[in-house]
């Protein structure tokens, strides 16, 4: 299976910015005196969760395109339910195991939603609402 050049670029966009994310949160469990060493490794867990989850949506996307609306929207439903359970079972066992500080391996399943609300920011190509504006 080939992966996109779409789906590529979009998950090394959302792996920075959840690694930038992850600096910052470090910092700040460091700032206010809780930094030991279940913190970067429950980060680590986190961002892996975050990014894999991210990555396979990309993935049930670009092999939806093509198949009719029905199909596509089964294997959509089908994929989210299953990445659901993966993010679940693997965010269990990272706040379950005591070498995981339980918030580290939390907060970092939220890192892509708050990359995308960014992405207007960094993303230097024309949106589509500026390609049908007119002259007058």
């Amino acid at each position: 299976m080939r992966v996109e050049p779409a789906v590529k670029k979009e998950t090394l966009y959302i792996l920075g910015m959840s690694l930038i994310l992850s600096v910052v949160m470090e910092l700040i469990f460091w700032a206010v005196g809780h930094m030991d060493y279940t913190v970067p490794l429950g980060n680590l867990l986190g961002v892996v969760i975050a990014v894999l989850n991210f990555f396979l949506m990309g993935l049930t996307v670009q092999n939806s395109i093509g198949l009719d609306e029905k199909a596509a929207s089964e294997k959509l439903k089908l994929s989210q339910k299953l990445r659901m359970l993966m993010v679940i079972a693997l965010a269990a066992v990272g706040v379950g195991l005591p070498c995981f500080n339980s918030l580290a391996v939390v907060i970092p399943l939220f890192f892509p939603r708050i990359a995308i609300a960014l992405w207007p920011l960094f993303n230097k190509e024309q949106s589509p609402a500026q390609d049908d504006q007119t002259v007058d």
